[in-house]
C-alpha cells in the first residue's frame, strides 16, 4: 500500500527552508553574496561615521549588520534623537540598554539599501542632535 503522506509537503509543522529556497530561487546564492557584502561595507561606513563624529560612540562591536551607538549627552538626549526621527517618518530606529545607557540601533538589511541612504539617515541624526 502506498502512503501518499510520505510524498508531500509536511503539512503538520512548519517548513521554515521553503522560505530560503525561495529567497535563493530568486535571487541566486552570487546575488545573496552580493547583498551581504554590501550591506557589511555600508554597515561598516555607518560606524565610521559614527567613530568619526566626537558627539558619538560606538556602544558595541559591530560583526554583522547591526550598529550600537549614541550620542554623548546621555539617555534623555538619546531618546530625543529617536523620537525625533521617527515622528519624521524618513526613518525608524529602535533602542537598547547596553551597560545601563540608552543606546540607539541602527540595522541595515533591506534589500535597495545603498550609500546614499545610510548618509541621509546620519545627516538626520545629526540634525536631531543637540
Amino acid at each position: 500500500m502506498i502512503d501518499y503522506r510520505d510524498w508531500q509537503l509536511p503539512l503538520g509543522r512548519r517548513f521554515r527552508a521553503l522560505k530560503l529556497w525561495f529567497v535563493l530561487r530568486m535571487f541566486g546564492a552570487e546575488e545573496i553574496r552580493r547583498i551581504v557584502r554590501e550591506h557589511l561595507r555600508l554597515t561598516a561606513l555607518f560606524a565610521s561615521l559614527v567613530e568619526a563624529d566626537p558627539d558619538f560612540e560606538l556602544a558595541a562591536p559591530y560583526p554583522v549588520n547591526l550598529v550600537c551607538f549614541r550620542h554623548v549627552g546621555g539617555d534623555a538626549v538619546n531618546q530625543s534623537i529617536m523620537d525625533a526621527i521617527n515622528e519624521s517618518g524618513a526613518a525608524f530606529f529602535t533602542h537598547t540598554v547596553l551597560d545601563g545607557a540608552f543606546t540607539l540601533r541602527m540595522a541595515i538589511g533591506a534589500e535597495r539599501t545603498e550609500e546614499h541612504h545610510v548618509r541621509k539617515v546620519w545627516e538626520l541624526i545629526r540634525a536631531a542632535a543637540p
